[in-house]
């Protein structure tokens, strides 16, 4: 029984650690930038803060922005993910050296690729654009889902496709019918995951990026003025920044759970 309650407590408390910080910034988007720093929960509560956002600092483009390139990225980089890891998976392209070199292309810091990134941008007229945005974060996203799907893919049993092979289906087929329905719960948290990277980054939107291209991460930055950091402002931002990945991770929290255990257990 003490055990039973100690663990409860635990919980608990964890629970807390995470929620607290984030109902707090909830808190601080909703009183006067005066107040923001007030020990009260909620000394007066006001929507100021996201009028300023919409009205005054454009946030409504920056939103709109962030989501088009985060979904869009994810819908060019999933279909060449799938197929590269199903290759690694099944065919063993390009031996141990393709595979290393793609999980090799994670552990670059990002600041290494963005001056080259950018001189070929700016050589292509790719920069201040959400086109441009959105090859460079399908391009990042790449190998991190290819390593996350081959994992997936590896989990099904050749036999699935075998058996359908010799019932008529080509390999194609094969992939198409069986392996991308049976993999669907790992695909589906593979694109969360390339979302939800998408729409926290920031180095390469504030660089190949404009005013006119500007994402919430790099709208949220520029709060920082001469006056100092506009905390009320930045508090409201960050509130529905992780409204979309609230939202997208509740809908698929199935998809994403069984995703993320799909490659655990043979």
């Amino acid at each position: 029984m003490l055990r039973r309650i100690l663990s409860h407590v635990g919980l608990v408390i964890a629970c807390l650690i995470v929620l607290v910080p984030i109902l707090w910034v909830l808190r601080t988007s909703l009183v006067p930038e005066r107040l923001s720093y007030s020990t009260a929960i909620f000394p007066e509560i006001t929507l100021d803060n996201y009028r300023t956002l919409f009205v005054q600092k454009n946030f409504g483009t920056n939103y709109l922005n962030s989501l088009i390139v985060a979904a869009m990225s994810v819908v060019l980089s999933m279909p060449l993910a799938a197929m590269t890891g199903y290759a690694f998976a099944r065919f063993r392209t390009g031996g141990r050296f393709a595979r290393f070199a793609t999980l090799a292309s994670q552990m670059l810091p990002p600041v290494a690729l963005a001056l080259p990134v950018f001189m070929l941008y700016r050589l292509a007229g790719l920069t201040n654009s959400l086109t441009g945005l959105t090859l460079a974060y399908a391009a990042i996203n790449l190998p991190f889902l290819t390593w996350i799907l081959m994992g997936f893919f590896e989990s099904i049993p050749e036999e699935l496709e075998g058996a359908a092979m010799t019932d008529g289906a080509t390999r194609w087929g094969a992939f198409w019918r069986i392996v991308l329905p049976v993999a669907s719960p790992g695909i589906m948290a593979a694109a969360v995951l390339g979302f939800i990277l998408s729409w926290n980054e920031f180095l390469f939107a504030l660089i190949l990026g404009g005013s006119r291209t500007a994402t919430v991460p790099v709208a949220l930055a520029a709060l920082q003025t001469s006056n100092g950091v506009q905390i009320a402002q930045v508090s409201a931002g960050v509130s529905l920044a992780i409204l979309p990945l609230l939202i997208a991770v509740r809908f698929i929290q199935k998809y994403l759970v069984q995703g993320l255990s799909f490659g655990s257990v043979r």
